[in-house]
C-alpha cells in the first residue's frame, strides 16, 4: 500500500515549542488540508516532512520509489526561460538521455566483445530508466501543462522574472505538476491566482491520482478539493474526517462535549470539596479523608480552548447619504493607448454590499481608482451620491503610523480612552499584551486587521475594499467578515476570497473583456448562473447541430471508442492504434493551444494594436484548421 507516515514528529525553536509529538497518514489518492493560524508552524511541519529542516525528534516513513513534489509560498525563480524552467522538472530524465548518448558514441566506435557487452547492457538500462521517467514524451509534456496552466506558445521563450506573481504562481504549480508525484504538497497554492484559474486548480486537484497535502486559508478550495482536515492547535495536530465546513460542525460538536464534561467535572469538584470541608472533623472525617484522596488521584480535565474570534459591537451609525451612493453611466477608462473599460455603467444604492469579481488584469483596480478620484475616466459619468463619505482600504496599509503601539495607533486618531480603544481592538483579535505591539512590527495579517478598523471607525459611509482578507488567517477573516456584516453603511469589495463573498456580498459584479455583468446574489448564487447559462448554451449548440444533421437527411450517431478499438468493437492493427494515440495526444495539445489563444484573443490590450490583434486571428484560423485535420484523420482510424 502506498502511504506517507509521520511518527511522532517534534520541533522547537529555543525554548519555543513549534510541535510535539505530531502523528498522521496519508495515503495514495487522498485529499488533505492543512489549516492553523498563521505562526502556528504548518509550514516548518511540511519542511519536516519533506526533509528541508531536520526535526527534534520523530521520523518520516515514505514508501520506497515514491516522489513527492512541492510548491511553496513566494518560491524564489531561476532567470531561465519559461520552457527551461519547466524542463528542469526533468533533470533527471535529461541525465539518462545524456548517458544514452555517450554510451550510443562508445558502443559505435568499441571493438572489444567483453567491453561492447557491457555497454550495450548499461545502455539498456539507461532506455529502461529514461522511457520509463516519460523520456519520450517529455516535451510534449512541458507544452501540454504549460498550456493548460494558461500559458502561451510564446511565453515558453520568456524570462521568468517577467512574468506577474499570479503567473509565476502558476509556472511553480506546472513545475511540480509535470511529473506527476505521488504525493503532492501545496502551501497557499491560491495566492496570486485569480477565479478562473483557482477553479481550475480545483477541477485539477479533484481528479488528481496522487495525494495532495494543501496548507490554505482558502475555505471555499478547502471546501471543494479536501476529504480530510489536519488543523494545528497549540503546537498539535487534531484530525477531522471531511472537508472545511464539517470540519467546523464536528469540532464545534468536540468543543460542546468537551465544555460538557469540564462543567460536569468541576460540578462533581466542587461537591466534593463542599463535602469535605463539612466533615473534616468529626464522625465522618473518615470519609472526608477517602474523598481527598480521591480528589488528589482526578485527572483533571482542562479548560476548554475556544479560539475565540469576533466580539459583536455596534459601529457608530455613519451619517445618512443618499439613496444612489455611487454610479457609473458608459464609463471608458485605461491608461494612455490601452483601454480597459469600455462602456461600463453600474449603480450602488445605499445599503448594497456590491463584490467586483474578473480575471487578473481585467480592470478591477481601474474601476476602484475611477471611485476613489485617483484615476480620471476617457468618457462617460463617475458620480459619487450627497452626503457620500468614502473610506478606501488599500492593500499598502498606507494609514498606519509604524512607530505607534497598536493602542496608541486607535486613542490618539480617535481620542478614545484605553478601555473603549481595547473594546474594538479586542473584535479585532487585538487582545492582553498584543495591543502594545508596534505597528511596524505587526505582521502583514496584522497591519490589514488594524487598518480595516480604523477604516470603519471613521464614520464613511460607503467602504471600497480591496482584497480585504488577503494575509490573514481564519479566525482573521472570520473576525474581518462579521465585522463587515455588522457594518451599517455601503460597501464595495474586490476579493478572490469566495467564503469571504458568499456570507457578505448581495450583488455580484463581473468584470470581463472591459464588460460588466451584473448577478443578484452571493458568490453561490453566480456560481449557479453561470453554470445554467453555460448548459443553455451548450444544449442549444446540441439543438443546432442536430437540426443541421437531420437537413442533410441524416441522423448519425456518435458513438466514442477507446483508442485500439474499432467501431464494431474489434481491435485495431497494433500501428494503427499507436497512431491513433499519437494523434490524440496532438489534438489535445491543439486544443490547449487555442484555449490560450482565445484568452490573449480576448484579453483588451490585444485591440488596441491592431498589428497584433491581427496576427493572434490568422493564427487561431490556422491551429483551429490543423485541429480540424487532425480530427478527419483520427476519424478515419477509429472507424476504419
Amino acid at each position: 500500500m502506498s502511504l506517507l507516515e509521520v511518527r511522532g514528529l517534534s520541533k522547537a525553536y529555543g525554548i519555543q515549542n513549534i510541535f510535539t509529538e505530531i502523528n498522521f497518514q496519508i495515503r495514495r489518492g487522498e485529499k488533505v488540508g492543512l489549516i492553523g493560524p498563521n505562526g502556528a508552524g504548518k509550514t516548518t511541519l511540511v519542511r519536516c516532512i519533506l526533509g528541508f529542516e531536520k526535526p527534534d525528534s520523530g521520523h518520516v516513513v515514505l514508501t520506497p520509489g515514491e516522489r513527492i513534489g512541492y510548491v511553496e509560498q513566494d518560491t524564489g525563480l531561476g532567470g531561465s526561460t519559461l520552457y527551461d524552467e519547466l524542463v528542469g522538472a526533468y533533470g533527471d530524465v535529461l541525465g539518462w538521455q545524456q548517458d544514452m548518448r555517450r554510451l550510443e558514441d562508445e558502443i559505435a566506435g568499441e571493438q572489444d566483445t567483453g567491453r561492447l557487452e557491457k555497454c550495450m547492457k548499461e545502455y539498456a538500462q539507461a532506455v529502461e530508466r529514461f522511457e520509463r521517467g516519460g523520456g519520450y514524451e517529455y516535451e510534449n509534456t512541458v507544452r501540454r501543462v504549460a498550456f493548460g496552466l494558461g500559458f502561451s506558445e510564446e511565453d515558453l521563450a520568456r524570462r521568468t522574472g517577467e512574468f506577474s506573481g499570479g503567473q509565476k504562481t502558476r509556472i511553480c504549480l506546472a513545475r511540480a505538476l509535470i511529473r506527476q508525484p505521488d504525493y503532492l504538497f501545496l502551501d497557499e497554492p491560491t495566492n496570486h491566482l485569480d477565479l478562473g484559474m483557482v477553479e481550475w486548480l480545483e477541477d485539477f486537484l479533484t481528479g488528481y491520482a496522487g495525494a495532495v497535502l494543501v496548507i490554505s486559508h482558502d475555505r471555499y478550495f478547502l471546501d471543494t478539493v479536501a476529504e480530510r482536515i489536519l488543523a494545528v492547535e497549540n503546537g498539535t495536530l487534531a484530525e477531522y474526517a471531511g472537508n472545511y465546513s464539517e470540519y467546523l460542525e464536528k469540532k464545534a460538536q468536540k468543543l460542546a462535549a468537551q465544555e460538557k464534561a469540564y462543567a460536569k467535572q468541576q460540578a462533581f469538584i466542587a461537591k466534593t470539596e463542599e463535602y469535605i470541608d463539612r466533615y473534616r472533623a468529626g464522625i465522618k472525617s473518615k470519609q472526608a479523608r477517602g474523598r481527598q484522596s480521591q480528589l488528589s488521584r482526578l485527572e483533571r480535565l482542562a479548560r476548554p480552548e475556544d479560539s475565540k474570534g469576533f466580539d459583536f459591537f455596534a459601529f457608530n451609525p455613519p451619517a445618512e447619504c443618499a439613496e444612489r451612493v455611487a454610479e457609473l453611466g458608459e464609463v471608458k477608462a485605461g491608461y494612455r493607448d490601452k483601454i480597459v473599460l469600455n462602456g461600463v455603467s453600474f449603480l450602488v444604492r445605499r445599503g448594497d454590499g456590491v463584490a467586483l469579481i474578473g480575471p487578473n488584469g481585467a480592470g478591477k483596480t481601474t474601476l476602484l481608482k475611477l471611485l476613489t478620484g485617483e484615476l480620471m475616466a476617457n468618457s462617460g459619468k463617475v458620480k459619487l451620491g450627497s452626503r457620500v463619505k468614502l473610506g478606501y482600504f488599500a492593500q499598502e496599509h498606507e494609514t498606519l503610523t509604524d512607530s505607534n503601539s497598536v493602542l496608541d495607533e486607535i486613542m490618539r486618531e480617535f481620542a478614545f480612552s484605553e478601555e473603549r480603544a481595547r473594546h474594538y481592538l479586542g473584535a479585532f483579535l487585538f487582545r492582553g499584551e498584543d495591543v502594545y505591539k508596534l505597528v511596524g512590527d505587526l505582521s502583514g495579517g496584522e497591519k490589514a486587521r488594524l487598518a480595516l478598523l480604523k477604516l470603519m471607525l471613521t464614520g464613511a459611509n460607503f467602504l471600497i475594499l480591496d482584497e480585504p482578507t488577503n494575509h490573514l488567517d481564519i479566525a482573521a477573516r472570520e473576525a474581518v467578515e462579521e465585522a463587515i456584516m455588522n457594518f451599517p453603511g455601503t460597501f464595495l469589495t474586490v476579493s478572490h476570497d469566495r467564503y469571504f463573498l458568499d456570507k457578505v456580498a448581495n450583488r455580484i459584479l463581473e468584470l470581463e473583456n472591459g464588460q460588466l455583468s451584473e448577478y443578484a446574489g452571493n458568490y453561490s448564487y453566480y456560481r449557479e448562473k453561470k453554470a445554467a447559462i453555460a448548459s443553455e448554451a451548450t444544449q442549444a449548440a446540441s439543438r443546432h447541430a442536430a437540426a443541421g444533421k437531420k437537413q442533410n437527411g441524416k441522423q448519425e450517431k456518435t458513438v466514442q471508442t477507446p483508442a485500439g478499438v474499432n467501431k464494431n468493437g474489434g481491435w485495431r492493427k497494433p500501428d494503427t492504434a499507436k497512431q491513433a494515440k499519437k494523434l490524440e495526444a496532438e489534438i489535445a495539445m491543439l486544443e490547449h493551444e487555442l484555449a490560450a489563444l482565445e484568452v490573449r484573443l480576448n484579453d483588451p490590450a490585444s485591440h488596441a494594436d491592431v498589428e497584433l490583434s491581427r496576427e493572434l486571428a490568422d493564427e487561431y484560423a490556422a491551429r483551429q484548421a490543423e485541429l480540424d485535420e487532425k480530427y478527419s484523420a483520427w476519424l478515419e482510424l477509429t472507424e476504419g
